[in-house]
């Protein structure tokens, strides 16, 4: 920008947006690590507050150019459109911009003055706008106003999602009787659209995973964060690993821990037959260990896997032998009463005390109560004599080919990798 540039700019509005450029062009190479803390900590208060009052004034340079109407020198459809093109904003982003600059100018006076003197951040603006503007039609100016004002002074100890979560309550203020009647209208319409939007969908990657999309009603969405964050809070992570791996890495682990735990008796029946997965051995492949188990869902998992979802989780084993030179016959069908029994379960917390694995000091919350000798999964029954609390990982080290368990004096177990 020259110098004589700057001359034509006679309007201080238009010296202003001009000047402020040369300034950031002096200050474009100086360090910013050579402040002080305390000079750091005030310059971006004082950047902040900036910020917001320059959007005040472009916001209201804007709404005078629509009125103005300069979008028609160059034949744009609006201002803005113009907008979009002449600052590389998107068509949504310069329309909304518009739309707030004249809400501004024209109805919502004590947002603009607000805004322009640093008191809130354009987002709060945006934020105050909506709300009153939502106001059903029978609150009058006056309360508007009231109403604005409230929510200005809660954007000084509010951040504008905080901001907006209040807003949708402006009405409890005014007339508390019709907010609580409009709320249970709100909600009523909200949950009919998100019972008919609601949907899972799951896709086979052909790699052993699964991948899917889902969406839910605020409702399901809390039980099962809820949930979740209960599965997550117990689960036998290492700090290291904690945060080596993200949340979403967590709660899907705490997702598969939850469907391993649902408790089979208790959900309904599909053509005669409770909602269990059945997990098919072959008897010779289970006795030599080696080989996969079938579900009769189709899939296939390794036989420690099988062995240990048997012994826990929500499926029944059935063990097979074919006959020679015909089909699979059923030898044994095991029980779906697997799960140690409440009273069991708090004899084994109060005798164990956590993870009998020896060196492994995961504390009961974080176990699973495992059978010895004859397991559940091979036909054993539950008992708290032969039981023993196993974290999750060291379960899964006692149904693994590859490991062998051994049980010390101590009561303890430890394990070694098989040769």
């Amino acid at each position: 920008m020259t110098t004589t540039d700057l001359e034509t700019r006679t309007h201080p509005v238009a010296r202003f947006a001009s000047r402020v450029h040369t300034v950031l062009d002096d200050l474009r190479e100086t360090p910013a690590w050579s402040m002080t803390p305390d000079e750091q900590r005030a310059a971006l208060v004082d950047l902040a507050r900036a910020e917001a009052r320059i959007a005040a004034l472009r916001l209201r340079v804007l709404a005078a150019a629509d009125t103005a109407d300069v979008a028609a020198e160059s034949a744009a459809t609006s201002t803005a459109a113009w907008l979009a093109q002449v600052t590389r904003r998107t068509r949504n982003v310069a329309n909304a911009d518009v739309l707030l600059a004249r809400s501004l100018e024209d109805a919502h006076i004590s947002t603009r003055d607000a805004l322009a003197d640093g008191l809130l951040a354009e987002d709060q603006a945006r934020v105050v706008v909506r709300a009153v503007d939502a106001l059903p039609e029978s609150v009058d100016p006056a309360d508007r106003a009231r109403a604005e004002k409230h929510l200005l002074h809660l954007a000084g100890q509010h951040d504008a999602a905080a901001l907006k979560h209040l807003g949708r309550h402006l009405l409890d203020v005014l007339e508390p009787e019709a907010a609580d009647k409009a709320e249970g209208r709100r909600l009523d319409a909200e949950e009919r659209t998100a019972a008919r939007s609601t949907y899972l969908q799951l896709s086979d990657n052909g790699d052993g995973t699964h991948t899917g999309r889902f969406k839910l009603g605020a409702l399901h969405a809390a039980m099962l964060r809820r949930v979740l964050h209960a599965f997550s809070s117990t689960q036998q992570v290492s700090p290291e690993e904690r945060r080596r791996l993200g949340r979403p890495e967590l709660l899907g682990e705490a997702f598969c821990r939850f469907l391993e735990r649902l408790p089979a008796d208790r959900l309904p029946s599909a053509g005669g037959l409770s909602a269990t997965v059945i997990v098919m051995f072959d008897y010779d492949r289970l006795v030599s260990g080696l080989g996969v188990a079938h579900l009769d869902t189709g899939e296939t998992l390794s036989a420690g896997a099988a062995r240990r979802m048997a012994c826990e989780a929500g499926v029944v084993p059935a063990v097979l032998r074919r006959v020679l030179g015909g089909r699979s016959v059923v030898l044994d069908l095991g029980r779906r009463t697997r799960f140690h029994t409440e009273s069991q379960r708090l004899a084994l917390t109060i005798r164990d005390r956590g993870c009998t694995a020896e060196g492994c000091n995961r504390p009961p919350g974080w176990c699973h109560a495992h059978q010895d000798e004859v397991s559940w999964a091979d036909g054993g029954g539950t008992s708290v004599e032969r039981g023993r609390l196993l974290c999750a990982f060291h379960h899964g080290k006692a149904h693994s080919l590859a490991y062998a368990m051994t049980r010390l004096p101590s009561g303890q177990v430890s394990f070694h990798r098989r040769t």
